[in-house]
């Protein structure tokens, strides 16, 4: 029998043990996204190595099911657990495979595909597949909001609201997304919050406090540019108040990952914090909404996770972003109206209806 394994700091590598097949079992969310998942089973066939890999592979049916699978998976020692489907599918397994020796591979096939874009993973199922073959596995950070496992980001605030009325919408995918960011984001008001870390505590009026592990929340959509997730730390993003005119280029910056660089965005590095506000609200994790009290505690779990990466990562810029065209399109029909804006605005209504009818033909 060979096997090796590789330390440095903040890195594992785990190569095949050479004279035992490694034992993988793919969860397949059929509802996630927008495409059709009866043909992954035959590019799973045709992707995996049979002479090193033995395969298993199961769909889920109802809510909770992936993590069921997962937690028997774990149980039995199962090498590698792949999640197909969006950031919730995701989610769900990876929080039943903290803390064990079984590590998270990902098939992206969601709307937003936040953990999959920030390791490189390729949004083409069969190119996805064959990292899966790779098998190179490192350990990651995860983080933690009262309780409750995220790997990309959590939140308050106008991405929490806006993540319900994503969640109730009926209907999946960007466009949604940014239907409900269009309709409500003028309308939304911005609440005060403490915030208290290491260093001691501090209050915002902020449109929403984010805080991540990874860089983005999905579709490129970069949160936290500089995130890492071996660190240790979260990146701590906090959007203050901003008017219709300061809108567009913030969206923009988000897309550009120049966030950072915005005289709206407040920045810090944390191990933990404990966030309060004066009414109980919406949080999110990794896009899941939910409510709860006044009291918000977020921690990092460092390098407590295994997941399969790209071995040969290159974060893919071969399609342009539907997304940030739009954006730049508000953004420069709102300089031409910039003095109806500052007379109150009522143009913007007709520019949101003309960028939602864009974003449908998308």
């Amino acid at each position: 029998m060979l096997s090796y394994c590789y330390f440095t700091p903040n890195f594992v590598l785990l190569q095949l043990n050479m004279s035992n097949k490694r034992h993988i079992t793919f969860i397949v969310n059929p509802i996630s996204g927008n495409h059709s998942k009866d043909d992954i089973p035959q590019m799973i066939a045709e992707g995996i190595d049979p002479e090193r890999f033995e395969v298993d592979i199961r769909s889920t049916e109802y809510r909770g099911h992936a993590a069921e699978i997962t937690r028997e998976c774990v149980n039995r020692n199962v090498d590698v657990i792949v999640a197909v489907g969006g950031d919730g599918t995701v989610n769900e397994v990876a929080r039943s495979l903290t803390h064990s020796n079984t590590a998270l591979g990902i098939i992206p096939c969601g709307s937003g595909n936040g953990l999959a874009r920030h390791l490189c993973i390729p949004m083409n199922i069969r190119k996805a597949i064959g990292i899966i073959n790779k098998c190179q596995i490192e350990a990651f950070d995860y983080g933690v909001v009262n309780g409750i496992p995220f790997f990309c980001t959590c939140g308050m605030g106008f991405d929490a609201f806006i993540s319900l009325k994503f969640a109730e919408a009926g209907k999946r995918g960007p466009v949604t997304y940014v239907e409900n960011v269009l309709k409500e984001g003028l309308k939304y008001q911005p609440e005060t919050y403490e915030v208290e870390d290491e260093t001691g505590a501090r209050r915002y009026k902020a449109f929403l406090i984010a805080c991540a592990n990874a860089s983005q929340y999905g579709n490129n959509a970069y949160i936290a540019p500089k995130a890492s997730m071996k660190d240790g730390l979260m990146d701590i993003t906090i959007m203050e108040p901003f008017t219709a005119m300061e809108a567009p280029q913030i969206s923009i910056d988000l897309f550009n990952k120049t966030l950072n660089n915005n005289s709206k965005i407040k920045t810090f590095q944390a191990r933990s914090i404990r966030i309060h506000r004066s009414e109980p609200g919406a949080i999110h994790y990794d896009g899941d909404p939910i409510v709860t009290d006044q009291d918000v505690e977020v921690h990092i779990e460092p390098l407590s996770i295994k997941i399969v990466t790209n071995p040969d990562a290159v974060e893919d810029t071969s399609q342009p972003n539907p997304l940030l065209n739009v954006f730049s399109d508000l953004f420069n029909n709102i300089n031409n109206v910039r003095e109806d804006i500052e007379k109150g605005g009522r143009k913007i209504h007709a520019i949101n209806k003309l960028m939602l009818r864009k974003l449908s033909k998308l």
